[in-house]
């Protein structure tokens, strides 16, 4: 890898194009332009972004749903996604030093990929960034259940609700929270390797014997075309390794920090999340077991109640800490794209308003009710529409990297990925092929959305390009 900085080059300053008089920075907004406090360093980044990524409530949440359609072939399949998340990784290491931005994926994209592509991803982003809090935090009632039975979707609403009122603290106040949370559930997930070794059934051979227990209990063999589809959900389980770039703004030396907080998180949270599945797959009693599935009741089963009881409440924690980080990292990316003037003016002016605690208040509040609804949709469509929104976006990200060693782009200091354009043009390749094999009913209804997105692109965002979608980066970051 190259941890190089390039030579900084002088650019002639852009014209300052127009504002309306109520947007963030306008005539009409006396306080001028809001900024985001520089207040944290590569450490809290990093806890902020593990905890995002909420290793040991992505294993108890996400990962049993992998078991119960590829079986002993998870493993392997959390392996390449992890894999592929490393060309990923580079991509958002070398675009989020060179456009370090409270925007993410959006402003990466914008500014190297064009105007409507970095609209697009937005879209996706947002997507995305609604999507998942409610999705994790649904999984509160089944951990809580040792000592209180609750409604999932009431459990999860209350999450988000609680995460909402946290993501309105100041950032390194909740990087230190995050932090003791995100210890506790390196312990549970420690915890499960032990067990899952300790009480081994099977040999590491069965990590490639590619087999799922069917309707009638018998062993089924996993196809190829399925360990690709389940790519997707894959995809999502570290994708939280993204956060780091949304918090970009608030990163102290960010052309630096933003790779290293990138790479650090995806190796950190692949080892976290891949070393359980591996000890569950040849720990669990039998086929069936793995298949449904209840890693809780394995966990009993491998020690006991207290134990089992133990676990369950370090990944309730981790739900509502993966949260919090969730909700500061969505309200940042609502934040920036009123500060780029993504909406009519009055919009605009409200996303951008920073709290006592220096947060988006406005944008948290805006983030964590919506979540809060979400916990009363569908489980499946919900993981169905992330899946697919999560590998376009990064399909979008890997085409904006073929891009970022264009014109003045070429010689402005970033961290530079290894094996350019070799990675971002397989990576495309790779994900397209997977985003073909996701199922009908949820690319209807993510490309739907992102239609819609579209038309408001066509009829209000281009007809008035002088003063809206004007992505923007931070004055101390430019050349």
């Amino acid at each position: 890898m190259t941890d190089t900085l390039r030579t900084p080059t002088t650019d002639a300053p852009p014209d300052l194009p127009a504002v309306d008089p109520g947007d963030p920075g306008g005539p009409g907004d006396p306080g001028g332009p809001q900024k985001l406090k520089r207040s944290i360093g590569v450490v809290g980044g990093t806890l902020l972004t593990l905890s995002c990524v909420t290793p040991a409530s992505t294993l108890f949440v996400v990962v049993p749903d992998l078991f119960s359609s590829l079986g002993t072939a998870t493993a392997l399949t959390i392996a390449i996604g992890s894999l592929l998340c490393i060309a990923v990784a580079f991509c958002y290491s070398e675009l989020g030093t060179l456009i370090p931005s409270a925007g993410g994926e959006y402003a990466m994209v914008s500014t190297l990929a064009g105007r409507l592509a970095g609209w697009l991803v937005f879209v996706l982003s947002l997507l995305v960034v609604m999507i998942v809090p409610p999705v994790i935090a649904m999984g509160t009632a089944d951990y809580l259940a040792p000592i209180v039975h609750l409604d999932p979707a009431f459990a999860g609403a209350a999450v988000m609700l609680l995460a909402t009122l946290a993501g309105l603290l100041d950032l390194r106040a909740n990087a230190w929270i995050t932090g003791v949370f995100l210890v506790l559930e390196v312990i549970a997930a420690a915890v499960v390797a032990v067990l899952g070794f300790a009480h081994s059934e099977r040999g590491a051979g069965s990590l490639v014997d590619l087999t799922v227990a069917g309707s009638d209990g018998r062993p089924d063999t996993v196809t190829a075309m399925l360990i690709i589809s389940g790519l997707a959900i894959a995809l999502f389980v570290t994708q939280g390794f993204s956060t780091a770039v949304y918090l970009s703004e608030e990163l102290e030396n960010p052309r630096r920090n933003v790779a290293r907080t990138v790479l650090a998180t995806l190796a950190i949270s692949a080892v976290i999340i891949l070393v359980p599945v591996i000890a569950i797959t040849m720990g669990a009693p039998d086929l069936a077991a793995l298949t449904g599935g209840d890693i809780s009741g394995m966990v009993a089963a491998w020690s006991n109640s207290a134990v089992g009881t133990f676990v369950s409440l370090c990944v309730a924690l981790a739900i509502i800490n993966a949260g919090i980080v969730m909700v500061i990292q969505n309200s940042r990316v609502l934040f920036a794209s009123a500060r780029d003037r993504a909406w009519p003016s009055p919009v605009n002016h409200a996303l951008a308003r920073l709290g006592r605690f220096g947060s988006p208040w406005v944008a948290t509040l805006l983030v964590g009710i919506p979540g809060a609804l979400l916990c009363f949709v569908n489980l499946d469509t919900l993981y169905g529409v992330t899946g697919v929104s999560v590998t376009a976006m990064y399909l979008l990200v890997a085409v904006a990297a073929l891009l970022a060693r264009r014109g003045h782009h070429r010689d402005r200091p970033a961290w530079r990925m290894p094996l350019w354009p070799a990675l971002p043009v397989l990576l495309i390749a790779v994900l397209a092929y997977v985003l073909s094999q996701q199922e009908v009913t949820y690319l209807l209804w993510t490309g739907g959305i992102t239609a819609v997105a579209t038309l408001y692109w066509a009829f209000y965002l281009r007809p008035r390009r002088a003063t809206r979608w004007l992505v923007s980066i931070p004055e101390d970051v430019r050349d």
